[in-house]
């Protein structure tokens, strides 16, 4: 029977446990995790009745699937824990940002890895992530596709430096929606309306934005074009977005995703 286990508990395997779980890709019994959190551990055991494990080299003996979700700092030290305890014929998934593959297989061996770029909306079932597989692993590619596909919408790459871009598009990316929306809610709240309303409001809006948005990619609507159906000439939304132009938001926006995917590319070095 095929197993998958998680080293490391966080937020990110809570969402991808609840997924596999609930999209019957795995049995709880045939989910591992460890971490360095006893008190973790015993929140996943008791919420999802999977198998928790004292540390990270029972964790890699047990599991025929491995998936990295620990810090990016805390990576180097997982790997030369388990680089002798691990099924040789094991698929590893690494979802830690600015590792590449490579940084993996000078620890462990030419050993199947595919690198994969979540994001946090996966915990609510709504994430959207990018893959990479080398050529030796793309044999195991659909049974990644399968485990993010469970927590929202899953891309393939053609190549690991995407990785990067995926990370500044969709990694980053609930981040700067968020900053939008808290720059809202200030500003409603400066224009008169009392905080709780004000935060409703824009986040309602957002809620609505996005959901047209997908609707409107179904129907072959671009962002650009739902935008151009809401603007009147002469109107309120014109003069708003006459002042995002003029301030420079659109440079400013690629500027923002540039630095981002070569910040991944210098956390890689």
């Amino acid at each position: 029977m095929e197993t998958i286990g998680f080293i490391g508990g966080g937020n990110m395997a809570e969402a991808l446990i609840k997924g596999i779980i609930s999209a019957k890709i795995y049995e709880p019994q045939n989910i591992f995790v460890s971490d360095i959190k006893p008190g973790r551990l015993d929140y996943l055991k008791q919420q999802y009745n999977i198998k928790t494990l004292p540390d990270n080299k029972a964790l890699a003996e047990s599991a025929s699937i491995i998936v990295f979700s620990v810090e990016l700092q805390q990576l180097a030290v997982v790997l030369d824990e388990i680089k002798n305890n691990f099924n040789k014929n094991a698929l590893f998934i690494s979802i830690a940002a600015g590792k590449r593959i490579k940084f993996i297989t000078d620890i462990l061996g030419d050993v199947k890895i595919i690198r994969v770029m979540p994001n946090t909306p996966a915990l609510i079932g709504c994430g959207a992530a990018g893959l990479y597989a080398p050529q030796n692993a793309k044999d195991k590619l659909d049974k990644a596709l399968a485990i993010f596909s469970a927590v929202g919408k899953a891309f393939v790459l053609e190549t690991e430096d995407l990785i990067d871009s995926v990370t500044a598009t969709s990694g980053s990316g609930p981040a700067y929606f968020f900053l939008l929306m808290e720059e809202m809610i200030k500003t409603a709240a400066e224009l008169g309306l009392d905080r709780d309303t004000a935060s409703q409001l824009v986040i309602q809006t957002a809620k609505g934005a996005a959901l047209l948005a997908e609707k409107g990619s179904s129907q072959g609507l671009s962002p650009a074009e739902l935008r151009k159906k809401i603007v009147s000439r002469g109107g309120t939304t014109e003069a708003a977005l006459k002042v995002f132009t003029e301030g420079g938001f659109g440079p400013l926006v690629t500027a923002a995703l540039k630095r981002a995917r070569d910040r991944g590319k210098e956390l890689a070095k």
